[in-house]
């Protein structure tokens, strides 16, 4: 499954037009600049957040990946971290990212303004989207977003705007050497589960042996402190793969660098895409090790959907025609729709298809089915001109957290992506995990294990979810029985602690308070030592 995603995260992430968001463009404010100019000369916005004097005031520069997983829940982030008084944040994607965030822009190097906060790209030196291919080519990206990066953090500066904290999402290592490099303290902001940082952690710190030694048995049970008994087969996947292709090996050596970078720093400090009431136990796991801020979930609040507040709403990389999806949704009745969409990386093969779609007819629920255009074979476009003759719907995309507030979505079948998972939390929809690679066996274990607001489906040998299993965890999921209702019950109650979590003056808004005021105790710190150096 994994070189598949290779495949289809180089497609992903290649340039196109999306036209779906190029109306948004119209409220953001353009900084016209040429594509050498960009970090060097940056023009002083009025319109951000200018509470607090300029001397005493926080500047974030939050740097992310340019796919779509990234780059919402790091502008979420971002956007929640200016609207704080006396802190103002910058978001920087890569090149290719940034373009196809901005559309009707992407011939040149702009910094864009929401009125909130700024968007800068960065370059890796080829700015085409692709993922490296080989050890010689990701040296000279890194290289080159190392000097593209730094440009930035020093024509932020130049323009007034000087950054006091870098925050990465990930294994950006290279943000945590710029950082180095100007003497700026550096945050990880990890946009998974809280479980899933505590299992890298004791990964790279005594239990690589363990786990490694026992991956040939799913369902061995490792006890990693702090944390429930966790089997093998919910680990993630970049430990346990039988023949790890280059971007296993990549991903995984770059968390390990990660982590040894963390080690060296007197303070690590990590924010997280989730809160308090989701994953106690986790967070507590980790405060031993680290200080950490649960500072999600990273979804927009549905009033903004409600009212249209683009500026508010999730990036969309991808066209969809919201209008239609819509109106079909309100033709259905009440909780009687099976959603399916499987993320933003994955494609289908025919017999994946095939089998999702027989199973769907079969069933005779109304479904919405996402199957993205990019990389889609031929043989699977037949299988989407016959179940769009059916009682279903199947677009190339949707406005997912709309969709899932929908009051005639019933069930929600996911390949457990963590954004995904906190939509479908944050809507109250029970869940129905397939999950395929990286943090997603480990999200599933949570939502069915821990939460009880779903139930995880098992794939064939090859990898195929087949249409019996997935019309027993259909029946099971949308029927009336007793573990159907207690599943709904559940799902019910989690989503009154997401909206809890991130109303105002609440455990998010909190921790970010928090989290402000030790950044700021560190610098202050910092400019103590060096006035005393």
């Amino acid at each position: 499954m994994v070189h598949i995603l290779i495949l289809v995260y180089l497609i992903c992430i290649s340039l196109h037009k999306p036209e779906d968001i190029k109306n948004r463009n119209n409220t953001y404010q353009i900084h016209r600049r040429g594509a050498t100019e960009v970090t060097m000369s940056l023009a002083k916005d009025g319109n951000h957040n200018n509470n607090g004097e300029q001397g005493r005031c926080s500047h974030f520069l939050v740097v992310a990946y340019g796919i779509q997983g990234h780059i919402n829940p790091a502008r979420t982030l971002a956007r929640r971290l200016a609207q704080i008084g006396g802190c103002t944040a910058t978001l920087s994607v890569p090149l290719s990212g940034h373009r196809r965030m901005f559309p009707s822009h992407e011939n040149s190097c702009e910094e864009v303004s929401d009125g909130l906060i700024s968007y800068i790209p960065f370059s890796d030196g080829r700015d085409d989207g692709s993922w490296p291919m080989d050890s010689e080519d990701r040296v000279q990206r890194h290289k080159a977003n190392f000097r593209s990066l730094s440009a930035v953090v020093n024509g932020l500066a130049a323009s007034g705007r000087l950054v006091t904290c870098m925050v990465c999402t990930l294994s950006m290592t290279v943000v945590v050497e710029v950082a180095r490099e100007h003497q700026l303290p550096f945050v990880v902001y990890w946009i998974q589960p809280a479980t899933v940082l505590a299992t890298y952690y004791h990964y790279f710190h005594g239990h690589e042996k363990l786990i490694v030694q026992h991956d040939t048995n799913p369902t061995y049970e490792v006890n990693l402190p702090g944390l429930h008994p966790l089997r093998i087969c919910d680990m993630p996947t970049f430990f346990t793969e039988k023949t790890q292709s280059y971007l296993s090996k990549m991903v995984l050596q770059a968390l390990r660098e990660l982590f040894e970078q963390m080690h060296q720093e007197k303070s690590i400090v990590v924010l997280v895409n989730t809160f308090d009431a989701l994953e106690d136990v986790a967070l507590k796991a980790m405060q031993p090790y680290m200080d950490v801020f649960a500072v999600g979930p990273a979804v927009p609040p549905l009033g903004a959907l409600q009212h249209k507040n683009e500026s508010e709403a999730q990036i969309h990389l991808f066209k969809h025609d919201e209008k239609n999806c819509m109106e079909w949704l309100n033709a259905q009745l009440e909780k009687s729709v099976i959603y399916l969409s499987f993320g933003s990386l994955l494609s289908y093969t025919k017999r994946q298809a095939k089998e999702i779609l027989h199973c769907l007819q079969d069933h005779g629920q109304p479904y919405l089915w996402v199957v993205r255009k990019e990389g889609r074979a031929e043989e699977v476009d037949f299988c989407i001109r016959e179940a769009n003759a059916g009682k279903g719907m199947v677009v190339e995309w949707c406005d997912q957290q709309k969709v899932l507030s929908h009051p005639s979505i019933g069930c929600f079948v996911t390949h457990c992506g963590w954004n995904s998972t906190l939509e479908a939390i944050m809507s109250g929809v029970p869940m129905l995990a397939v999950p395929s690679s990286s943090d997603q066996p480990m999200n599933a274990f949570l939502v069915e294990k821990e939460w009880r607001v779903g139930i995880r489906a098992e794939r064939d040998e090859e990898g195929v979810l087949t249409r019996e299993e997935l019309a027993r965890c259909l029946d099971l999921l949308m029927g009336g029985g007793e573990k159907a209702m207690q599943i709904r019950a559940n799902a019910n109650r989690l989503k009154e602690r997401a909206h809890q979590a991130v109303a105002s003056d609440g455990p998010l808004e909190t921790s970010l308070q928090n989290f402000i005021k030790s950044m700021q105790n560190l610098n202050r710190t910092n400019q103590e030592n060096k006035r005393l150096a």
